[in-house]
């Protein structure tokens, strides 16, 4: 798989999301299973896996994905670049620098590591971004992070944090049908060597064609039943945007999701999308859009397309 750059750090073209194996999409598989996706995935050649603290079921604990994700990758923690996220809620915390060390240690434990590659504020809290910025910039001293990052925020928060610490990459929230970070956010980032990361790139299985105005989802901690893209008369609404997908699709012998994947990928070199699955076809599948080369032509026809289509359902940043 080809090589993108986070700033410093060296990731495959496409990572992976690893939430669902702990929270977000119904039923999560067994560990067994779950550690067999992931170690299937690096055999793929995916090397940039994302996790959370905060990632487990229902999210009534901490800790879940972290932990599969560390006894996935233990023996192989050299040749990977790990991601994880620590939440902050609120003042109340004391020290931000002592808080977040302590956090950041916690995680390597559950992680199995020394050190995390990339590490997340996953939102902001009410914590003044400058106090979080100096602290991870204290960590990248000490040798206990290698890179840092923010999620779901604007370019006057990225300039504040980038001011005090530079980042190395900014997890955002976009896709095809969630494309607000186009018009500053991802420019600010690439012209100041930021990688930029989006989650649900495949818009939470939308632009996968895989999900029909009949689909049900399941009822205990499945966040689709909340994606605004996903209602029943707004997954109608979006048809459309699928059906040119799939026109595509099969122009290029590849599927939707590969297509948007391709897409994102032609349009910006500084992107690294990481799309989440618990299946594991669905993971190879996703990885594989780093194979899909779009033309210019077909890239500029995509575009066109998909300017022309309404989006119905809007999540932007202050959506979860």
């Amino acid at each position: 798989m080809k090589i993108r750059k986070l700033r410093h750090i060296d990731v495959s073209e496409v990572g992976m999301g690893c939430m669902a194996f702990s929270h977000g999409y119904g039923k999560i598989p067994d560990e067994t299973y779950s550690i067999e996706a992931i170690r299937n995935a690096y055999d793929h050649g995916c090397t940039f896996f994302d996790t959370a603290e905060i990632y487990s079921p229902n999210l009534a604990s901490v800790g879940h994905n972290e932990r599969i994700v560390g006894k996935a990758l233990k023996d192989i923690r050299g040749d990977v670049v790990i991601a994880t996220k620590v939440m902050l809620r609120g003042a109340g915390f004391g020290h931000v620098t002592q808080t977040i060390r302590s956090r950041l240690e916690d995680s390597l434990t559950r992680l199995q590591t020394d050190y995390v590659d990339l590490y997340y504020l996953h939102r902001l809290g009410g914590i003044p971004v400058e106090d979080v910025a100096e602290a991870m910039g204290r960590l990248i001293d000490d040798g206990l992070i290698r890179g840092w990052g923010l999620s779901q925020v604007d370019v006057d928060v990225i300039e504040r944090a980038q001011s005090v610490t530079p980042l190395s990459a900014v997890q955002n929230i976009y896709s095809m049908v969630e494309r607000d970070s186009e018009s500053e956010i991802i420019p600010y980032c690439a012209e100041h060597d930021i990688g930029f990361v989006p989650f649900s790139p495949i818009a939470s299985g939308l632009l996968s064609g895989k999900i029909t105005p009949t689909t049900r989802f399941e009822k205990n901690d499945d966040v689709r039943n909340w994606v605004p893209q996903l209602s029943r008369r707004n997954i109608e609404g979006n048809q459309p945007i699928v059906a040119m997908l799939k026109d595509f699709a099969e122009a290029k012998n590849a599927t939707p999701a590969q297509i948007s994947l391709a897409w994102m990928l032609h349009k910006y070199p500084n992107v690294v999308p990481i799309p989440g699955s618990k299946n594991k076809e669905r993971i190879i599948e996703n990885l594989n859009a780093s194979d899909v080369a779009l033309s210019d032509d077909e890239f500029n026809a995509l575009e066109q397309s998909l300017n022309s289509l309404t989006v119905y359902g809007h999540r932007g940043l202050g959506g979860f």
